[in-house]
């Protein structure tokens, strides 16, 4: 019996090692391009454009942004009076 078990041991360690070799030789072995859609495909959802935003929207969030900017130049001289 205890020969069985050593066999059985021997079989079961025989096919992990030839599972991590195949694993190995399929990692070596270059693989095709990489993922994602193939070169030329068309996409799915049709084309996609591109969104362009107008002299007043980019002028509306530059004068946002700054206004955002000032108020935390402003919250920051009044902390930085207060610790003194």
């Amino acid at each position: 019996m205890e020969v069985q078990r050593i066999i059985a041991e021997i079989d079961a360690q025989i096919a992990k090692l030839q599972q991590a070799r195949s694993l190995l030789a399929g990692a070596a072995a270059p693989r095709g391009r990489g993922p994602g859609r193939p070169k030329g495909s068309k996409n799915v959802s049709g084309t996609r454009r591109k969104h362009k935003l107008s002299a007043e929207g980019r002028r509306r969030i530059s004068e946002s942004q700054k206004r955002r900017w000032a108020e935390r130049r402003k919250a920051l001289t009044k902390a930085g009076s207060n610790s003194k």
